[in-house]
């Protein structure tokens, strides 16, 4: 995967998913360069977590294209598409509730550690050196997260915010070129989310990743976010600074159904 600064890490071009009579995205467009940290914001049912899905092969568009690293993604699978460098959190948390954090971290790192069905039987020094390579590996991302001592506890136990934490360490295990956010704030309480905003520029920096994320907290969107786009009924309606956003009439329409001159989003 390419790692050019002067060419995108993921171009989505006039992409378009229709379900039955309903056009849930429109004419998408979007290009992520290395290191760019990009929101996706608008209202509840805007077709954020739609175009997520569509970026990373849980849905084919039904028109339009989308690239990877210059590699046309897609009638990809998931799968494959992380394999290309796209990881991602979801909206609502999706880990394995009843494996250590430890676990859930190596299995977001699984396609790095290469050993066959035989090896494992066997417990071959090819087996035990790639195990022993992801749990160090897993114990470093945990490390970052402030995690680290509690990685034999279930992933079950942890507090909202951990569990969070925890699904981004899953995420960057995958060591991907860019990661997808969806909602990482969720539930999160207002020091909880300033921490959270010093750990996505952390990661970002540490790991010279691009980060796009879909939030609802426009204090951390505007606080982090170098350039944002703005989607309402599946449409971009706008794209700009965070300074441009925050003053662009169609954004505070779109949040607070009709036009206003004053408005802190």
């Amino acid at each position: 995967m390419t790692t050019d600064l002067n060419h995108p890490l993921l171009a989505a071009r006039h992409v378009t998913i229709r379900f039955g009579g309903l056009t849930a995205v429109a004419d998408f467009n979007l290009a992520i360069l290395p290191h760019e940290l990009v929101g996706l914001i608008g209202p509840n049912g805007a077709g954020k977590t739609t175009v997520f899905n569509l970026l990373t092969g849980v849905y084919h568009p039904t028109e339009g294209e989308i690239y990877v690293g210059g590699v046309a993604t897609t009638e990809f699978r998931p799968y494959q598409i992380t394999a290309l460098g796209v990881a991602r959190t979801f909206q609502n948390i999706r880990l394995f509730k009843e494996l250590s954090l430890l676990d859930n971290v190596k299995i977001g790192g699984h396609i790095h550690y290469k050993y066959s069905g035989t090896s494992a039987v066997l417990r071959t020094h090819r087996f035990q050196a790639a195990e022993a390579e992801a749990e160090a590996d897993a114990i470093e991302l945990l490390r970052i997260f402030n995690l680290h001592t509690r990685g034999r506890d279930f992933a079950r136990n942890l507090p909202y915010g951990d569990q969070r934490r925890l699904e981004i360490a899953r995420a960057l295990a995958a060591r991907p070129k860019l990661l997808l956010l969806d909602e990482p704030a969720a539930g999160l309480n207002d020091s909880e989310t300033h921490a959270l905003m010093q750990t996505i520029h952390d990661i970002r920096d540490r790991f010279k990743i691009a980060i796009l994320l879909i939030e609802h907290n426009m204090d951390l969107v505007m606080g982090i976010c170098e350039r944002i786009m703005v989607l309402n009924f599946g449409k971009t309606i706008a794209e700009g600074s965070p300074v441009d956003i925050r003053n662009n009439a169609l954004v505070v329409e779109a949040y607070l159904g009709e036009p206003t001159e004053a408005v802190e989003l």
